[in-house]
């Protein structure tokens, strides 16, 4: 594209075939994003920077998180080298860096946990692995485990289930204790306590934007379709990523809702109070800064008295909602009995479809041939609808029923096997923007497969942004 300046690293080339690559030792050693300044950190209850005693806060936080969470002592514990996943990470895929293997970066932290929590590692540390915590090593953790976007697609195929995500988590959040978070992450969660979105936009911008879409909309279709902002008793609150409000090709997705609400004549607002559906504090591993975000849509639901939440499309904001809020900000016992947990945007829309409320002309789109991107977060941290799979099924309904021509990707690259769109995780930052186009790479692979076999030309996603975007 004219104007674009090249970037400064070989781009990998599409192969007709997937490789495993041979390893190249300290391949991606030289990136890391950048580190989080006081005003980043503080907000969020973490020091401003690097203290002092950091060994011994740093081995005292591991401590805690393994007595919190006995899955991450177990991680610790089980994994014997098989070798399952070594090749299913789409970083070590497209970097060919051995430390991107899931059971490297597990290794990272694992080495430690030997040195200061184990007998052997404690006495016998040579025999077993262990390391001690140095600086170089809190280095590989600060470069690798922001090397990781926690698809968890390694658990898919760990014969232990070990989660390799929360292991990123866990050195995430040992990090940010000591004074070593990442800056996008963490800049972007003190926006949320501070405004109630991710992009620092006040109330009276949405409102702006709100108003421009319905001008916009009556003028393109006829039809005086609203976007309200903080009605009290709708029927629905919308929560949505805050890059729905003005980011291309986002915005349509918030142009969409409109035109689904109002199809079904269901009235729904947005809040300027929690405007923002996507959760950054899953990516930091930290469960308090994760709750005091999603405290905020409990907040906005009940103070408008609404009936019902509906959250918008965004993979993460959807496992967090999912998997995560009942027992964060629940109960949700004064919502409508009949609606108590949020509802994905494509639950709402597929019910309208199965009742016959949303009527879609599928030959207006017969100029395109559709794929499918299953999101990590939705595929497989989440659920949609009433059977298992349903994360599967209904998004590939609501495409059918908008075209004609669909074609799903490769197997082992959808469904619980998808592969990452390489700028999941808090990776989607500039600074990080090489490990995220080498790590979009199977996926693209994936997709270019359909799109010369199939004449492919528009390929939908249940994630935000990506690597591609």
């Amino acid at each position: 594209m004219a104007g674009m300046k090249k970037p400064e690293f070989d781009v990998p080339e599409l192969r007709e075939i997937a490789v495993i690559p041979p390893i190249a030792i300290d391949a991606m050693a030289h990136i890391k994003p950048f580190v989080a300044k006081a005003e980043h950190q503080e907000p969020l209850g973490f020091p401003g920077e690097l203290v002092d005693d950091w060994k011994d806060r740093a081995i005292s936080k591991m401590d805690e998180l393994l007595g919190k969470y006995r899955s991450l002592q177990v991680f610790m514990d089980a994994c014997v080298k098989c070798g399952a996943c070594t090749d299913k990470c789409h970083y070590y895929l497209g970097t060919a860096d051995p430390k991107n293997m899931p059971v490297a970066r597990q290794d990272l932290m694992r080495a430690v946990y030997r040195r200061y929590f184990t007998f052997a590692g404690k006495h016998f540390p040579g025999l077993v692995g262990a390391t001690d915590l140095t600086e170089e090593v809190v280095e590989d953790w600060y470069r690798y485990y922001h090397q990781c976007s926690e698809c968890r697609r390694c658990s898919v195929y760990c014969p232990y289930g070990i989660d390799t995500a929360e292991i990123t988590m866990a050195g995430r959040e040992i990090l940010a204790s000591i004074g070593v978070g990442q800056k996008y992450a963490n800049e972007i969660i003190a926006k949320v306590h501070k405004i109630g979105n991710n992009l620092g936009l006040p109330g009276p911008a949405l409102a702006d934007t709100l108003e421009s879409l319905e001008e916009e909309v009556e003028e393109d279709t006829g039809v005086a379709v609203k976007y309200p902002l903080d009605q009290e008793g709708a029927d629905i609150l919308l929560v949505t990523p805050s890059a729905d409000f003005f980011a291309e090709p986002h915005v349509d997705g918030l142009i969409g809702y409109g035109k689904v609400f109002h199809q079904a004549g269901t009235s729904w607002t947005v809040s300027s109070h929690a405007s923002e559906a996507a959760n950054f504090g899953i990516f930091i591993g930290n469960y308090e800064n994760m709750k005091l975000v999603a405290m905020r849509v409990r907040e906005a639901a009940q103070s408008l008295g609404v009936k019902r939440i509906v959250v918008g499309e965004c993979g993460h904001a959807w496992r967090v909602a999912y998997s995560f809020w009942n027992s964060l900000i629940g109960p949700f016992d004064f919502l409508d009995e009949s609606f108590p947990v949020p509802q994905h945007i494509c639950e709402f829309t597929y019910g309208l479809l199965q009742r016959g409320a949303l009527r879609i002309n599928k030959e207006e789109n017969d100029d395109k041939v559709v794929t499918f991107h299953d999101s990590c977060n939705v595929s497989r941290g989440s659920r949609m609808g009433d059977k298992p799979g349903g994360q599967f099924t209904i998004p590939r309904e609501i495409i059918k029923a908008a075209c004609n021509n669909f074609v799903d990707m490769a197997p082992e690259t959808t469904l619980e096997h998808t592969f990452c769109c390489g700028g999941g995780g808090g990776l989607l930052t500039d600074d990080l923007v090489e490990l995220r186009v080498k790590g979009a790479l199977p996926r693209m692979e994936a997709l270019k497969q359909v799109v010369d076999e199939y004449g492919v030309t528009h390929m939908a996603a249940l994630t935000t942004v990506s690597a591609w975007t």
